[in-house]
Parts: structure tokens; sequence; C-alpha cells
């Protein structure tokens, strides 16, 4: 009888081919968010799910942004474990800078280009394709396996992981994975939370060969834009464990998330992520908007740093604020037996094992987090994500796939 840890490698490596094949159609299927049109990305999943026989279900209270969820159980009870993965994609704007179109999922020199290829289809082709070897061996299993290949994700907005986890519990399990693109030798447990806060700038306005008359609502908020960096400096007090596999792991957070990476993990960043206003060159702007992404780190209440935020905002009288999202800074436990599981399948893969970190990107799992639920993340390097010529590394993509495998495995067979 062959044992079926050797028998879900061998299926990985004879299928191979159309994995990639399936990764490359699925990234050629747009779906950029805004606007959150994914519809044709999604067809690619629910087709090969057809194609296999397994039965899924289309939940989508925006018919414009399908989620799949799938479901089986096992030949015995015990622990349910959710694969989530979001479908949804970064937008190209104008391709600038792109060596191969960002629509072709073009596959060369052991690569597959394309927007969206690595943050996240390779994930979420990987969370399918895990799925549907794990089915092959459900009899052997114990507990349930589910797959959430979601919408929205990107805006973290209401209509995909969100929805679900609100509205449907049998989605909710016992732990979550996620193949979002990690890197091979970080294993993430938590990661800093995104906070989004709009300030909008209004003011008379007037002729631009005026400007005694009004206060330029532009001129406000460069203004504005300087003072939030001080947001930068609050003092966080990491908890001591986590300190201590931050700074244990700071090479690999580094060489994952490129160089830099670990010294901002534990503290507030600011991004101006849009600016927009004016109406013409020779007026003095009477609106302006600023829309701000802030990451909060582990050890820092998000409350904190919305009241910071106002504090600055106060300085100006014309200046409103609003919270757009915000979410609090969540991790699962960096000792928890999945942890454990994932490492020694690395090793056994690779020959190490990867350090756990804290993420810099948020992802769908701190809505499990969020609910008091363990979730882990194991992805591809973030190679060019958010940027032009963005890509995955099809090793990479198949050890990642290799891994959940083996672990959703050895997690749903253990005793």
């Amino acid at each position: 009888m062959i044992d079926p840890r050797s028998e879900l490698l061998g299926w990985i490596d004879a299928d191979r081919d159309l994995m990639v094949a399936f990764l490359s159609q699925f990234t050629q299927a747009k779906s950029p968010n805004p606007p959150g049109d994914t519809r044709e990305a999604a067809a690619c999943l629910t087709r090969l799910l057809d194609e296999r026989g397994l039965a899924y279900r289309v939940v989508a209270p925006d018919p414009a942004m399908p989620n799949i969820v799938a479901s089986f159980a096992g030949g015995r009870p015990g622990p349910h474990l959710v694969l989530n993965g979001h479908i949804d994609v970064y937008p190209v704007g104008d391709a600038y800078g792109w060596t191969y179109d960002p629509w072709r999922g073009t596959v060369t020199n052991g690569r597959v280009y394309g927007r969206g290829v690595n943050d996240m289809k390779a994930g979420t082709a990987g969370a399918l394709f895990t799925f549907l070897y794990l089915h092959r061996l459900r009899k052997q299993l114990g507990g349930t396996l589910t797959l959430t290949a979601v919408s929205d994700e990107e805006t973290l907005g209401p209509n995909g992981a969100r929805y679900l986890i609100e509205n449907l519990p049998e989605v909710r399990g016992d732990l979550c994975l996620s193949q979002e693109p990690t890197g091979i030798g970080t294993l993430r447990f938590g990661e800093k939370a995104p906070l989004w806060l709009t300030f909008t700038v209004r003011t008379p306005g007037s002729h631009g060969a005026y400007p005694h008359k009004s206060k330029s609502a532009t001129k406000i908020a460069a203004n504005l834009v300087r003072d939030l960096e001080a947001l930068t400096e609050i003092k966080v007090e990491t908890p001591e464990n986590i300190a201590r596999l931050l700074a244990d792991g700071a090479d690999a957070i580094d060489e994952a998330q490129t160089e830099g990476a670990a010294s901002i993990v534990q503290k507030v960043t600011v991004n101006i992520g849009v600016v927009y206003g004016g109406l013409k060159v020779n007026m003095v702007p009477a609106y302006c908007v600023v829309e701000v992404d802030i990451r909060v780190p582990i050890g820092l209440a998000t409350d904190a740093v919305i009241g910071a935020a106002k504090n600055i905002a106060a300085r100006y009288p014309e200046v409103s604020v609003d919270v757009a999202s915000a979410n609090s800074p969540l991790w699962s436990d960096p000792e928890h037996e999945m942890v454990k599981i994932i490492q020694a399948n690395v090793k056994g893969l690779k020959g190490f094992e990867p350090k756990p970190v804290v993420s810099l990107p948020a992802t769908d799992v701190r809505l499990w987090r969020a609910r008091d639920i363990p979730a882990y993340v194991y992805g591809v390097t973030p190679y060019n994500v958010a940027m032009a010529d963005e890509y995955v590394e099809i090793e990479e993509f198949l050890h990642v796939v290799k891994t959940h495998a083996l672990s959703a495995h050895d997690y749903l067979t253990r005793r």
C-alpha cells in the first residue's frame, strides 16, 4: 500500500504541467479590484471543480463578486480545517514598466508573470489543488476540509470573506490556512493591522489670482501629510515573546519582504495612498481629499492611532476625518501544532524550518483570528506585488502546494 504522503507528492509532481497551465489561465482571467468583478476568474475555479465532480456553492452578495465555497467530510470525526484564498487582484493602471502583458500569464524561464499571479492567484490555485488532492484521500481523513475562494479582499470589502464569516458559520472551522505570499523561509502567525483614514479639506476657494481671498485646500493637505508622519514615532510595546521571535526571524523577514522590512514590522507606518483636489490650474482649490493607509503593529491599540491622527487633523479647522476601515493587529499562537507541522514538512522538503514571523501586509485570515480561530500563512516569495512584472517562481509554487497538502493531511489524520 502506498503511503498517502508519498502519494500526495507523486500526484503533484505528475500534475506539474497541468498546475502551471491552470495558474497561467487563472492569471489571464482579469479580476482587478477596483472595480472588483471576479466572475471570469471565479469561473476558472468552478470549471475545474466541475471537471473533477466536486460539489460547491457560489455565494455572491454582490453578483459581480462571487465567492466559491466547497467542503467535504472525512471518514471519521475530527477537526475542521479551512483553506482560504482570494480571487481579486490589484489593478494594473497604465501598465507602465511591464515587460510582459500583465494579463497574459506568460510562462517563461521558470516563472509565471502577470498581475495577481503572486498576490494571490498562485496561492488560491494552490488551495484549490490542495483541496482536490485531499478529496482523493477523504476516507482516510478525520474531520472536515473546506475551501473558501473569495472576492473583495484587496479593498477589505464586505462582499468576500467578511460576508462568509458573518453569515456562514460552516466556513469558520477550527483552523484556517492561507497561501498568501510570505516567502518560503517564513511562516506568518500574525500581521500588522490596516487602518485606512480619509481626510477631507474644504475651503471657500477663489480665483487663482486672488489667493488672499481663501486658503488653499491642497496646501493645507500638503501640511497635513507632513504632520501625519509623526504617527510613525508612536511608542509600541511589543509582547516579549513576539519581539523575541521577530528578532530571531529578522533576516528571514528581510529576505522574504525585501531589506528593511524587519525594521518596520514593529513600527507604525504611514502611506499616503491617494491625493486628489482642485478643479483648474488657475483656481485656488476649495476641496482636497487625502486617503491614508496606516499599518498598526502588534502591541499597539488601533484606537490610540486613530486618536493621534485626529489630534493632528484638529490643527486644521478645515479638515474632517473619516475612518474608512479599522482593524486590530491580531495574531495566533506561534507555538500551535500547525506551526510545527508546517515547519516539519518544509524541513522534509527543503531542509530548513521557516521562521514564525509577523507580516507587514494584511490578509483575510485576520477575520478568522477575530473569531479566536487560529490562522497561519505560508506561501511563495512576494516578488513584485503591486508592481510591474509581478511573477511567481514555478518551483516555489509547487513547493508551497506540497507543503499545504502534506500539512492539511497531517492535521486531519492526527488522533
